[in-house]
């Protein structure tokens, strides 16, 4: 339906390229020097069958702070680059996602309204050498920058590595069904998303 999107962005504190097609296949190749958010990101591209290539390297002599960050920046505006006017899609998406005891909802509005509300606890500070905070910041940026409204709730669960999965999961089948067709071109009273 769409060909790629190649984006990047470079800062003093790190180097993002990143190749996106939202309607592709699952192929997933991503490398960002954050083991944990790698894992996370591949499960994001394969659930919600998109082509995914992302390549970073940051600071992380400093902590894995700018480089997620800074992922998620570069992931939500190639989302926006690749939507362009948002005509023609479903708008909405909506995704509960169990990981064994854990349970994960996401739900999303693509219209160009960027907010972002977190709720529920993660539970514990670090997954590995993975601070949890940073989950809510890549969210944060990549709805921001990718200029779409983006609900998260954390429901409950025991482990925090499942439910943090169940999160990146529900993300990708959520955003999925929010980028499906839809007849109306532009699915808002405006005329406009």
């Amino acid at each position: 339906m769409a060909e790629p999107v190649k984006h990047k962005r470079r800062t003093a504190e790190t180097e993002i390229e990143i190749s996106f097609n939202p309607w592709g296949k699952g192929q997933v190749r991503v490398s960002t020097g954050v083991g944990f958010l790698d894992h996370m990101l591949h499960l994001f591209g394969v659930h919600g069958g998109f082509d995914l290539e992302i390549s970073a390297r940051g600071d992380l002599h400093v902590d894995f702070h700018h480089t997620v960050e800074d992922v998620g920046l570069t992931l939500g505006e190639a989302l926006d680059r690749v939507l362009a006017d948002r005509s023609g899609i479903r708008r909405y998406g909506e995704a509960t996602i169990p990981m064994e005891e854990s349970l994960a909802q996401v739900v999303v509005d693509l219209a160009r309204r960027p907010c972002v509300v977190i709720k529920g606890e993660i539970g514990v500070e670090k997954i590995g050498q993975f601070d949890t905070e940073l989950v809510k910041e890549f969210y944060k940026a990549l709805a921001m920058s990718g200029r779409f409204t983006l609900h998260v709730r954390f429901l409950y669960g025991e482990n925090a590595h499942h439910l943090v999965e169940a999160s990146f999961k529900a993300l990708g089948h959520a955003l999925r069904a929010a980028l499906s067709p839809h007849e109306v071109q532009v699915l808002s009273t405006k005329g406009v998303l």
